[in-house]
């Protein structure tokens, strides 16, 4: 019965702790975060000219996490986890312990990203019957052309087989697992959206229709999709920025940490580079990092003057109407 309530005793701590921080620039936390990113390796397959992993802007060194880190983070957090993405940068079934790293984060909710070159009978089989919750497939094109315009290096035909292999697989395993396709909008792309939602129902896929992150701002008006609904920027006296206001608070500072795949803590998603590291789990555990002095400064600063922050300005956090 106890144990029961850890979770949502947990999550009621932390939303209060955020709300708290936001109306009055307090940045101590209760509660530990409800969700986290595992980062199995920065490494992947691809080319994407937009992805810091695939385009080589990566300053970090690359590598694959250790599967027992990964079991020490979950028997400190799998009381307080509601979700677990098991992706961050790089390309995850490229890790040779893949599966090892589904197993073992069995009652959270479990997420993985991938390209979907790596869905071949076999993988998918297992995937299915993994226990995995949902399966994000990227599918940004729907010929070979204009795939590979931004997936460079990567076939079209391949994804396609792989999606319809998990399709099969999990009806014969009888799986609850979701599987979505994830499109990411751009100008090169955009008149294909009535087929990949076709093609979306054929393989009992949802479709999510993403804005597009631009890392070169000289770039921008060559990317950018003619619909401005799935427009990541505007002009703004002259200059393309992103269409957020970067009000001072944040929810994944609370609630949503990263971890790279050699241990260090990252506040979020949008540190690529991990410029932000909150402490290292090889030295410390988690509750000594997310209650740390570096976390509660890096909270201060967002509730401050969270534009001032590099990574924010790409951040679509609170952003209305980019994903649909």
């Amino acid at each position: 019965m106890i144990e029961s309530l850890i979770k949502p005793v947990n999550l009621f701590k932390t939303v209060y702790s955020y709300l708290n921080g936001s109306a009055t620039g307090k940045t101590e936390i209760n509660g530990m975060p409800v969700s986290i990113s595992a980062e199995l390796t920065n490494n992947c397959n691809l080319r994407c000219p937009h992805c810091s992993s695939g385009a080589s802007l990566m300053g970090r060194k690359r590598g694959f996490m250790d599967i027992e880190l990964f079991k020490k983070v979950m028997k400190e957090l799998n009381p307080y986890l509601y979700n677990v993405n098991l992706y961050f940068q790089g390309e995850p079934m490229l890790h040779p312990q893949f599966f090892s790293f589904v197993t073992n984060c069995q009652k959270p909710y479990s997420v993985v990203s991938t390209n979907g070159h790596f869905l071949s009978e076999e993988s998918s089989e297992q995937i299915a019957g993994s226990g995995l919750n949902k399966l994000i497939v990227s599918l940004d094109g729907m010929d070979q052309e204009t795939y590979s315009v931004y997936r460079v290096g990567g076939s079209l035909n391949q994804v396609i087989d792989g999606l319809k292999n998990v399709t099969r697989a999990k009806k014969r395993h009888n799986s609850s697992l979701k599987i979505e396709i994830q499109f990411l909008v751009n100008r090169f792309n955009e008149h294909q959206i009535p087929v990949v939602r076709e093609f979306a129902r054929s393989v009992q896929a949802s479709l999510s229709l993403k804005s597009m992150q631009i890392i070169n701002k000289e770039d921008i008006e060559s990317w950018m999709p003619s619909d401005s609904r799935f427009r990541r920027y505007k002009i703004k006296e002259g200059e393309y920025v992103i269409k957020n206001s970067l009000p001072d608070r944040c929810a994944r500072l609370w609630f949503n940490p990263v971890i790279t795949w050699d241990g260090k803590v990252v506040p979020c998603c949008f540190d690529k580079n991990a410029e932000y590291i909150m402490g290292d789990l090889n030295q410390d555990s988690f509750r000594e990092i997310w209650t740390g002095p570096r976390y509660r400064i890096f909270r201060k600063s967002i509730l401050t003057g969270r534009y001032m922050i590099n990574m924010c300005r790409n951040c679509t956090s609170g952003l209305r109407r980019v994903e649909y």
